[in-house]
């Protein structure tokens, strides 16, 4: 299978080492809108400017698209897709259906697919919610994030008046995964989910109280969870902060039997050293199925819930049948 990346940020780097993982794909070609000179990769893949990407289009199977959610992939995915097959990773979870008509508009067009939003949430997590609903129809789902690096809030924080450099952490509150963990389907607030931790480096001379304030106070990022602010030097952010974690659980607590009397509880739940490089994994697993789904004349937008299992893997779908089922 013959692979294109389009945007070299931490997810381009992801997806561009889950191929050279994979047995049966091609990096052809890695696109940017940045000065391909410039960037530097760790593949023997050449970086071509984006400009080049409709000539190249129709000797890729699959283009993964790494850009971001708010202004790249809305305009580019349905775009592309009137190119070539594409995935990727659009996770403005109350678009999707917005987004997933635009796209779904130019592929049907073009005979091509797209499949969008896949990653771990959306994604993976999105099939163990409709999974656990369908198996436990009577119930309550719950999503807890972290312990991991929010890269918005994080940014958020970035752009506050006297600010170098922030990192922030968001973190289950424990109490309450150990109550849906328990079969006492809690009615949780957002304040009983999560706390937010953010470790902050602050211009020399800069009034850390007026930063810790902003930062508490701000509206849709802050303000709705118990936060702390923790203000340290940048030699302490490089060393002890660089990566990027994440993780997260989804659960469902539902109740069986005709008068309810079994209570159960479904947990799916990762702990990843890498968010982006984990993400990159997925996106690509979804490129394979993409190719393969194509090749049978399945066309237009679809989403991770269209795939059949099997055509993820690159191990052949009897083998699957042999010795996972």
């Amino acid at each position: 299978m013959k692979i294109g990346i389009v945007g070299y940020g931490n997810l381009g780097r992801g997806v561009e080492s889950a191929v050279q993982l994979a047995g049966d794909m091609e990096l052809v070609a890695i696109f940017t809108r940045r000065d391909p000179s410039t960037v530097k990769v760790a593949s023997d893949a050449p970086v071509v400017s984006m400009d080049k990407l409709d000539e190249m289009a129709e000797d890729i199977d699959v283009m993964i698209l790494c850009g971001g959610s708010a202004t790249d992939l809305p305009e580019m995915t349905p775009q592309i897709a009137a190119k070539c097959n594409v995935v990727d990773s659009f996770d403005t979870h109350a678009n999707i259906p917005q987004h997933l008509a635009a796209v779904d508009a130019q592929a049907s067009k073009a005979g091509n697919i797209g499949i969008i939003s896949v990653g771990w949430d959306p994604g993976l997590f999105s099939v163990a919610r409709l999974y656990a609903n369908a198996a436990l129809p009577k119930g309550d789902d719950y999503t807890f994030w972290g312990k991991g690096v929010s890269q918005g809030h994080s940014d958020a924080i970035r752009r506050i008046d006297g600010v170098v450099d922030a990192r922030q952490y968001t973190i289950p509150v424990e109490e309450s995964v150990n109550k849906v963990r328990a079969g006492e389907h809690p009615q949780l607030t957002t304040r009983q989910k999560h706390t937010r931790e953010c470790f902050v480096v602050a211009e020399e001379g800069a009034d850390t109280k007026a930063i810790e304030e902003a930062i508490v106070t701000m509206p849709n990022y802050f303000a709705d969870y118990d936060t702390t602010v923790k203000f340290i030097t940048q030699e302490e952010m490089d060393s002890e902060h660089s990566g990027l974690p994440h993780g997260g659980s989804v659960l469902r607590s539902g109740m069986t039997g005709v008068d309810g009397q079994f209570n159960n509880t479904v947990e799916f739940s990762l702990n990843l050293e890498s968010n982006p490089f984990f993400t990159g994994s997925v996106l690509t697993a979804v490129a394979r199925a993409a190719v393969r789904m194509n090749a049978e004349g399945v066309t237009g937008a679809k989403t991770i819930f269209d795939i059949p299992p099997y055509c993820l893997a690159e191990t052949p779908r009897e083998e699957l049948i042999a010795h996972m089922l």
